[in-house]
């Protein structure tokens, strides 16, 4: 609970003051018992009366993966016991209805597919223009501990279906640096650009040349886009490149300007305030938080104004066309057809399963 100690645990349990005090001393080194967590689970173990009444070890759930394990008699110490995981590939469809991260749980899921799967197609499908009837299927490996799902690891395979259009990645650790994902063909779904700098957001306003002001009430053009998200969250760069100011700019409010090359520019409005080490001249990769969303300008609340420019013209960022980054090299080709067919005979198989588990439900 709220306020509560360790030492006053071990008081409720029966435990000597000076026990405790010598526990708490002698465990330093292994978990700071202030760092105790409202909520958080512990257990009592080995009670008996002939052992003066209190118990022998106090097991304190740290996480979901991790327990600090006290001994109370003897010697008094503690160590950190690691629980097992396991590691168990599932298979799931679901159809949206509301947004991603309610659908996904809705079907059973944890809210840490939508995660990764927004993170394998930032570069390819817009989060925030999702429709009803969209849908995704999805092989991935789910990490359990006690029975709970405690992580997600890699989606081995998924197929995202979005304005009637499908998108397929297959995960393939085909680069040196790290894995990747990457469609049917060895494509890389990493882009040279995000679709959007900031995450599960709503457009609020599009990109249009006779927008009529919300503050001023006048018609003027717009050429951007509105994303309405509370204050504070996030906004990243959607592309490498250099920060040309980051400064307020009157009714844009404290605004920063990326040059990417000498194609493409961003800008990002109405910020609250600034990213770590973001000033004129600053390098920024892609991703990289360059400011937090406020109102600051002329607003009628937390909102981003994103702006991107194609060869000094503004162009719809909703519109904008990424291109890709370098594909499987062809001497690799041979191993990433075999990774995905292995992937699709896993989720054909578990599909299958499935299939029949429901029919012996409705027989």
């Amino acid at each position: 609970a709220n306020g509560e100690t360790f030492s006053g645990l071990l008081g409720k349990a029966g435990v000597p003051q000076s026990i405790a005090n010598e526990l708490i001393e002698n465990a330093k080194k292994v978990f700071n018992v202030r760092d105790l967590r409202a909520g958080a689970h512990y257990h009592l173990y080995n009670v008996d009366d002939s052992c003066g009444g209190y118990p022998a070890w106090l097991v304190y759930d740290k996480s979901q993966r991790e327990a600090v394990v006290f001994s109370l008699r003897d010697s008094l110490y503690a160590y950190i016991d690691e629980k097992d995981v396991a590691t168990e590939l599932k298979y799931a469809e679901v159809t949206i209805e509301n947004s991603l991260w309610y659908d996904t749980q809705k079907a059973g899921c944890p809210a840490l597919l939508a995660a990764r799967l927004s993170d394998i197609y930032a570069w390819t499908i817009d989060f925030f223009g999702l429709q009803k009837g969209d849908s995704y299927q999805v092989l991935y490996e789910s990490v359990e501990c006690d029975g709970k799902v405690v992580d997600v690891g890699r989606v081995v395979y998924a197929s995202f279906v979005h304005s009637g259009k499908e998108y397929k990645s297959f995960w393939y650790d085909g680069q040196e640096g790290g894995t990747h994902y990457w469609n049917e063909k060895g494509e890389s779904l990493r882009k040279a650009f995000l679709k959007a700098p900031l995450k599960f957001s709503r457009v609020s306003s599009g990109f249009s040349y006779a927008r009529r002001h919300p503050v001023t009430r006048r018609v003027q053009p717009h050429t951007g886009v509105d994303y309405a998200a509370p204050k504070g969250t996030p906004v990243v760069s959607i592309g490498d490149g250099v920060v040309t100011s980051a400064k307020y700019e009157g009714a844009g409010g404290n605004t920063v300007r990326i040059k990417h090359n000498s194609t493409y520019r961003t800008a990002y409005l109405h910020l609250s305030k600034y990213g770590k080490g973001i000033r004129a001249g600053a390098h920024v990769s892609q991703g990289q938080v360059i400011g937090y969303v406020g109102s600051t300008g002329r607003s009628t609340g937390p909102h981003l104004d994103f702006r991107v420019w194609k060869n000094n013209t503004p162009i719809n960022p909703l519109k904008m066309e990424s291109p890709n980054t370098d594909p499987i090299p062809s001497g690799k080709m041979e191993d990433f057809e075999n990774a995905k067919f292995a992937a699709l005979a896993q989720r054909d198989s578990i599909q299958a399963i499935g299939y029949y588990n429901a029919l012996l439900d409705i027989l």
